[in-house]
């Protein structure tokens, strides 16, 4: 009963699209933009995924922070977008669906290489996921998972990313010895719970809820892959920047007050991300006990792990060319809070 329980619990996070703001209401999928003249704004679009990595926007939100900073500013509504993975939420703004997103740094690397128009002007969280291997394998080094079936991510994303490049560091080839597939968190979590997969490689709270499960343990983290490596980002689209610059720098802001609230209030920050999931929150209180994540807000202790996700990504064959931290960054807002 208890792993039925946790099943339907996944369903409902990757399952459910909660749009959220100075006024509330639901969406299934970004729309187009709302047409308003030069100058004007009144709705912001945001995307995020539904992760401890993102609780930042989910307690800013829950706490109306945007109300109080944006309102005055003509902010009529914030609308949340949530998104599986990161794949689909750059494809949203590549269309110009987004304002801002918080993303992970990887796919907003293939996004810019393909031409999006946008800027980290945030940092979010650094580390802060797991591999789980399937109850009654065993693990004692990384050639042990040879000839298993791993679910991670898809490709271009984090997770994807720092997966094959570790496993190649470790002299496994990822094409020959093992099988790596694509997945969303819940049908990751749910294929492992069903033994379709051998392991999979995700971001918390996902790990905890399989290991409470007892679908899986938890074997490596992705601190232990890539020290100290960024993960997800605050990015702002390039239209935001140029038109409403005043508007980004309190975006910025509110995410530096949410993220300083987390840092010192867990119990309540996992409150406010139930109020977004439905996940349970003794689940979101216990991943965060179990990862190696931090939050942080500062884009400039990141700027060279991202570069290096362009470097990794030319790589592993996902884009052609390298994109610079200039390409990536824009800091001049963080050096005005």
């Amino acid at each position: 009963m208890k792993n039925i329980w946790f099943i339907v619990s996944l369903f409902l996070i990757t399952g459910l699209v909660l749009l959220c703001g100075c006024t509330g209401t639901q969406e299934t999928a970004p729309v187009a933009d709302q047409k308003t003249t030069t100058g004007e704004k009144t709705v912001l679009n945001v995307g995020y995924q539904p992760s401890t990595h993102q609780m930042a926007f989910m307690t800013a939100y829950s706490k109306g922070m945007y109300n109080e900073t944006l309102a005055p500013m003509g902010i009529k509504e914030v609308k949340a977008f949530s998104f599986p993975t990161g794949a689909p939420e750059m494809q949203a703004m590549l269309a110009g669906d987004l304002d801002f997103a918080y993303v992970g740094s990887a796919p907003f690397v293939t996004a810019v290489a393909t031409g999006l128009d946008g800027k980290i002007i945030g940092a979010v969280q650094t580390q802060g996921s797991s591999l789980v291997l399937k109850t009654g394998l065993n693990y004692t080094a990384p050639a042990d998972l040879k000839g298993l079936t791993i679910a991670t991510f898809p490709a271009g994303t984090i997770q994807d990313t720092i997966l094959r490049t570790w496993l190649k560091e470790q002299g496994i080839d990822t094409e020959k010895d093992l099988k790596i597939v694509g997945m969303g968190p819940g049908d990751a979590t749910t294929a492992i719970m069903a033994g379709k997969v051998d392991a999979v490689f995700l971001p918390a709270p996902s790990p905890t809820t399989i290991e409470e499960a007892g679908a899986g343990k938890i074997i490596v983290q992705s601190g232990e892959m890539s020290p100290n490596h960024a993960c997800c980002v605050l990015v702002a689209s390039g239209k935001m920047i140029k038109e409403h610059p005043e508007i980004v720098e309190e975006v910025l802001r509110i995410n530096q007050q949410a993220t300083d609230y987390n840092n010192e209030h867990w119990e309540e920050a996992a409150g406010y991300m139930n109020e977004m999931t439905s996940m349970e929150t003794p689940i979101i209180l216990k991943s965060l006990e179990e990862w190696d994540g931090k939050w942080v807000s500062d884009p400039n202790i990141i700027l060279e792990s991202v570069s290096n996700y362009a470097t990794d990504q030319v790589a592993l064959g996902y884009i052609k060319t390298p994109v610079s931290a200039d390409d990536l960054f824009d800091t001049t807002f963080w050096g005005k809070l």
